[in-house]
């Protein structure tokens, strides 16, 4: 029986893990990125133990170690005005006991690269954009549009669309679900290390809530730069895009009162972006026939749970799953069996995701006198082991996940 041709539409991150899951497994699949280079828009993101172990599993730890900061603290939540500590949640020894592995804090470019190192080149097609996507009871057959105008068609068993929340491959799957606008926008930026105050540079992931926005940093790329992650209400503002442009006077004036440390981190940044914060509905169905979607395209998300990235390399894990030793005739059934494990968790997070900001968010008064209190006698880390556990890998795949 020959193996399945297997085509990824996205060079993200959940993409080149679908690619390394299946190789992995046999099953060399093809990536097709629209970009003419590899580059993660964004800057850092968190990877949870749910994410780690997946990675563990393609033998990717220590690179990811390298560039990575490992948490020694996360949830430090801190008063906007003061920096008071209303909590701090303990990681390191405490994590590894219950999960395993260790909490990272990452560049997703950083990340990305150490991802495209593992995969071959042969299994990359850069400068492809998908324009064109027909199946039939035999296979499928992807239209890609190069920069240069020539237009490429490419026939395969399968299709997988890992292209995000602005998603072409998902217009093939399900019915077009609407945008739906959170009234909250997002400044990003990066601080040069040396430049940031000495409390950044500690590996915690730290919170700082007041009066109807948050503000996260925590220091990324091996301890060189500090992401910082402001969360306001959009006002106007309704552009959907990683790469629009914000201003750093507009972060500041966001902010006027807070506390200096915050102050500080805005002012030593030279450039923000600034983006409108959008989620989806969970959709009815991820696949119909030999078409499938991944990570945002299937489940995009607010970042409030940080598991954006987590969800989509569990896709990836679970697909290389289902995908092992199939035969090309059954893979419309191996791709319902995909959705029927994944759905069901990947939309409980993608809801659970929506809301969180309102108790950040609180003003000042007893609502959120009674929430600081509260944080005394929280465990987010034992609370979340439905998500960071090992339990669900079990289930799906019958072992645990590093060993499997």
């Amino acid at each position: 029986m020959r193996r399945p041709s297997i085509a990824i539409v996205g060079g993200g991150i959940g993409g080149l893990a679908a690619a390394l899951h299946l190789r992995r497994v046999g099953i060399e699949a093809t990536v097709y990125e629209q970009s003419a280079e590899l580059r993660e828009v964004g800057a850092g993101l968190v990877v949870p133990p749910n994410m780690v172990r997946p990675l563990q599993q393609l033998g990717l730890q220590e690179a990811l170690a390298q560039v990575a900061v490992r948490l020694e603290a996360a949830w430090e939540f801190r008063r906007w005005r003061d920096g008071r500590v209303l909590f701090v949640q303990p990681m390191g020894e405490a994590c590894r006991q219950l999960y395993g592995t260790d909490c990272y804090v990452v560049h997703r470019g950083d990340l990305l690269k150490v991802l495209e190192q593992a995969l071959p080149a042969s299994q990359l097609r850069l400068d492809h954009r998908c324009t064109g996507v027909q199946q039939d009871a035999d296979g499928v057959t992807l239209r890609f549009t190069r920069n240069n105008g020539m237009v490429v068609e490419v026939r395969c068993d399968a299709a997988i669309g890992a292209d995000g929340i602005h998603s072409v491959m998902r217009k093939a799957v399900a019915p077009e679900e609407e945008a739906r606008f959170s009234g909250l926008a997002a400044f990003r930026c990066l601080v040069p290390a040396e430049a940031a105050p000495a409390m950044a540079l500690r590996p915690v992931h730290t919170l700082w809530l007041g009066p109807q926005r948050h503000f996260v940093h925590y220091p990324i790329s091996a301890g060189r730069l500090v992401n910082v992650v402001a969360i306001v209400p959009a006002g106007e503002w309704r552009q959907e895009s990683w790469t629009a442009s914000g201003t750093i006077a507009d972060l500041r004036a966001e902010f006027d009162g807070w506390d200096a440390r915050v102050l500080q981190l805005i002012e030593s940044a030279t450039d923000t972006k600034r983006w409108a914060l959008v989620d989806r509905s969970p959709l009815p169905r991820w696949s119909v026939g030999r078409l499938s979607l991944l990570g945002d395209a299937a489940h995009a998300m607010l970042p409030f749970f940080a598991q954006g990235a987590a969800q989509a390399v569990e896709d990836a894990q679970a697909l290389a799953h289902v995908l092992q030793g199939a035969d090309p005739h059954a893979l419309p059934q191996a791709l319902q069996r995909y959705e029927a494990l994944r759905h069901p968790r990947a939309s409980q997070v993608q809801l659970m995701s929506r809301g969180r900001e309102i108790r950040n968010h609180l003003p000042d008064g007893p609502a959120q006198q009674q929430r600081d209190a509260e944080f005394a006698h929280g465990d987010p880390l034992r609370q979340s082991a439905w998500l960071y556990g090992d339990d669900h890998e079990r289930s799906l795949f019958g072992t645990g996940n590093v060993s499997q």
